[in-house]
Order: structure tokens, then C-alpha cells, then sequence
């Protein structure tokens, strides 16, 4: 008998995302996780590790789960298309949904162009720069989800969207020449939609209220004020209303000292060799 080929690894922060929805579709039932349970015929125990993401929900269950909660085969779908690798740890794919239906969104980088300004060439070499390297399909899978968040630049009634970038990042040659120049050229033409703003804090500027690094501001459909920061080993998410007063303050502070729109697509023009 041929041993059993095992199976790969389900990707947890899928299964989590996946049980928090169904702890949301159940409480909008009316049900108890005890009730929810008892009518998909599992113990209690199994339900709340599905809800919690310890357990991988499995087509068969999710199909009771749909038929339960009237969700029309969704967590059945979901069950048997939970992707076995990771786009996003869990802390960014929150994040990711608050950007998918922010109100508002203001974004400083100084490391990279940001993410919903990279063109598909600029995020795949970004991606291939990281250290320890990702796998192929790794890479292939996180660039789908990284030009699937940039529909957000032209979607109808979207947010509106404040950027400031550094100009040492318009000067590095990620993905070789040809790719910056295209990238700058992207740059430029978004540069022009009415609800985005590009701004460059210059090189020679005296004062630099982001040198701890980058950041962004969101402020979400019920009007609430969060900030999203990054770091070498890790990122978090910021609430409390002192922190978010200070990193408003920083941000207006670099908006300030950045060149103003117009002296913005100056310099862009300027860098593609058009002024």
C-alpha cells in the first residue's frame, strides 16, 4: 500500500479571516455558536475552532453553515478555495480591508514608491528584493493581491488620496532603468486623477517630520481615525487617539514641507527629461 501523500498546509490567516466571517454571518442570524453548531451537526468545540481560525473549514460543513445562515454557498466557496499561501500576514489583511473602503487615505513612504502607486513591474522587483527571498509561487501570489488594491486609485465615489514621497525614491533603480523611468511615467499620469495628490518632500528640504520611518492615515466608512506603520520586523495598527493626534501632526507637517502639487509634477516632469 503506497503511503498517504499529505496534505499542504492550510493558510491560517485565510482560516482566520474565514471564521471571523462566519462568527459576523452568525450573529447577524440571531444564532449562539452553540445553536449554529448543533444545527450543522458538530460539537461545540469543533464551531468555535472554525470561528477562531484553529481549524480549516471543510466544503461540507461550510454547505450546512450556508444552508443555516442563508450565505448562498459562500463559506462553502470559501472553504474549498482557502488559498494555502499567505498575501498578507492577519494584522495587514485587516488593513487591507479598511483601505478597500476608507473615506479617506493619506500615505508617507520613504523606502519604496507606495504600493497603490507601484506599476506591476515596480511591485514585482520590489518583491523579489526581499530578504530571506520569496518562494515563485510565493512572489506570483502577492502580486496578484498587490494590483488588485490599486482598482482602488480609479474606483467611482473613491476615497480621496494624499501622498508624500521622499525624492531619494524616485532616484533608486528598482527593477533596472527602463522599469524606474516607467514607474515615474505611472507616477505622473496619477499625478492628474482628480481625488489622488502627489507630493515630493525634496532632497534638499531642510526639515523631515517622517524620519521614523513610513505611515498611513485612514479614516473608514463609520468616520473612524486609524494609522497603519511599518517597520523592519513588524507593523501595527494605531487607534488611540493621542498616537493617531501625533502622527496627524506629523503628516500635515510633511505635506508643509513637501513641494506644493504643481512644483510636484514639476519634478516629475523634470526626472522623465520633460522640462
Amino acid at each position: 500500500m503506497s503511503p498517504r501523500k499529505p496534505s499542504r498546509p492550510k493558510n491560517k490567516t485565510s482560516m482566520k479571516m474565514l471564521g471571523r466571517q462566519i462568527a459576523a454571518a452568525r450573529r447577524a442570524s440571531g444564532l449562539t455558536q452553540v445553536e449554529l453548531a448543533a444545527i450543522v451537526n458538530i460539537d461545540d468545540e469543533t464551531m468555535a475552532s472554525i470561528e477562531q481560525g484553529r481549524r480549516p473549514l471543510k466544503p461540507d460543513i461550510g454547505r450546512k453553515i450556508d444552508e443555516a445562515l442563508g450565505t448562498k454557498g459562500v463559506f462553502e466557496e470559501g472553504a474549498e478555495n482557502l488559498p494555502e499561501i499567505d498575501q498578507y500576514p492577519l494584522f495587514a489583511e485587516e488593513y487591507i480591508e479598511h483601505e478597500r473602503t476608507a473615506k479617506k487615505l493619506d500615505w508617507f513612504d520613504n523606502a519604496v514608491i507606495p504600493g497603490l502607486l507601484q506599476t506591476e513591474e515596480y511591485a514585482e522587483a520590489v518583491l523579489r528584493e526581499r530578504v530571506p527571498a520569496y518562494s515563485e509561487e510565493e512572489i506570483q501570489t502577492k502580486l496578484a493581491g498587490r494590483i488588485e488594491r490599486m482598482a482602488i486609485l480609479r474606483r467611482e465615489n473613491g476615497p480621496t488620496m494624499s501622498f508624500v514621497i521622499w525624492e531619494p525614491v524616485l532616484h533608486m533603480m528598482v527593477g533596472g532603468p527602463e522599469v524606474q523611468q516607467r514607474q515615474l511615467r505611472h507616477l505622473r499620469e496619477l499625478a492628474d486623477l482628480p481625488n489622488v495628490t502627489i507630493q515630493i518632500l525634496p532632497l534638499d528640504s531642510l526639515h523631515h517630520a517622517g524620519l521614523n520611518g513610513p505611515f498611513t492615515l485612514l479614516e473608514t466608512e463609520d468616520h473612524q481615525h486609524l494609522a497603519y506603520t511599518e517597520s523592519q520586523r513588524g507593523s501595527h495598527w494605531v487607534s488611540d487617539p493621542e498616537e493617531m493626534s501625533i502622527l496627524e501632526s506629523k503628516y500635515a507637517m510633511l505635506r508643509t514641507q513637501a513641494l506644493d502639487v504643481e512644483k510636484s509634477k514639476r519634478k516629475l516632469d523634470c526626472l522623465l527629461g520633460e522640462q
